[in-house]
């Protein structure tokens, strides 16, 4: 009897560690498997607008790269928290990932949620634009300096747009109005689910200036509708040379742009992780998208996994330092 039950314990754990081994070759296989059906790519701002552009290209390379379709999703509302809390809240199993943006060290220090980028698996940096000074065609405004001068002789009179409140166009406004020894509200927000509707209710007239990136209103610019005055910039951009910097033309020691990059849910599977962003290097490397981003004027920057992780965290704690100096962070 002894023997008998020494025996059935010891065929029990070799089971058990046979089963172990199974299962972990059969996780193994799963996950280098990835992606077996379709991947859904969140975009949390509004389709027409410079990360929605972006997100589509990212999808359609993925997608070559890969071999499985990158559904893009536009996930809008709450300055932004809607489409990054879809993006932190989905399964973690590398089907749901997203592009994340510059909002996210911004929304908690709002008081608008309690995400940032800790709540995400990292995937890669791809993009960052300084914010542009942009007005109608027909405007008043020739200059920055002329804008600066409208709205210092009638304080509330003009009214300002380019994201949600609190967002990072709206940013861009209030430091460079702070620096200029302006009350922030002196060129009132109204708020919109980013710069595409922004810019159409420029050109409609219901808004008096838009701050959002320069790129995100060429088509508008080269129509003949909008106008930019000033890059919040060190220095100019190539795609826009004509533009100065907005210490060009005011004196106005200010400067804000936005960044965008692709994430996941946070504990995303490590071998997801590294087969995303190897097959995103690929696509960001590619003639394709290099040429799609220099004709549209967007920034290239590559920061993968750890390294975006890092820029998060410092743009973060820079933007709450900002956000606090302006009285936007609560």
């Amino acid at each position: 009897m002894r023997k008998l039950a020494t025996r059935t314990i010891k065929n029990l754990f070799v089971g058990s560690a046979v089963a172990a081994v199974l299962l972990s070759q059969s996780l193994s296989t799963a996950m280098a498997a990835w992606p077996e059906r379709p991947v859904t790519l969140i975009v949390p701002w509004s389709a027409g607008g410079g990360t929605d552009a972006t997100g589509r290209m990212i999808g359609s390379l993925l997608e070559q790269e890969l071999g499985q379709p990158f559904n893009v999703v536009n996930r809008t509302g709450g300055s932004g928290v809607v489409g990054h809390s879809a993006i932190a809240n989905a399964k973690p199993d590398g089907y749901t990932i997203g592009v994340v943006t510059v909002e996210i060290g911004m929304m908690h220090w709002a008081g608008l949620t309690e995400l940032s980028g800790i709540n995400y698996t990292p995937i890669a940096l791809y993009n960052a634009d300084a914010a542009g000074v942009l007005v109608r065609a027909d405007s008043p405004w020739e200059t920055a300096q002329d804008m600066i001068d409208a709205v210092t002789a009638d304080p509330g009179a003009h009214k300002g747009s380019g994201t949600g409140q609190g967002g990072i166009w709206h940013l861009a406004l209030a430091g460079m109005l702070n620096t200029a020894e302006l009350s922030p509200d002196t060129v009132p927000w109204v708020p919109s689910q980013g710069s595409a509707p922004a810019l159409q209710e420029l050109v409609a007239e219901g808004v008096d200036v838009v701050t959002s990136s320069i790129v995100e209103a060429a088509a508008l610019i080269d129509a003949g509708r909008v106008k930019p005055l000033a890059i919040m910039n060190a220095e100019r951009v190539d795609a826009f040379a004509d533009v100065p910097t907005l210490m060009e033309a005011t004196g106005i020691d200010w400067q804000m742009a936005a960044w965008r990059g692709l994430a996941g849910p946070g504990g995303m599977p490590d071998e997801v992780t590294a087969t995303l962003t190897a097959a995103f290097e690929k696509v960001w490397q590619s003639a394709e998208f290099q040429e799609f981003m220099n004709g549209r004027g967007f920034g290239l920057v590559w920061k993968p996994g750890k390294e975006f992780a890092e820029w998060m965290s410092s743009s973060d704690e820079s933007l709450g330092g900002v956000m606090q100096a302006v009285g936007m962070a609560k």
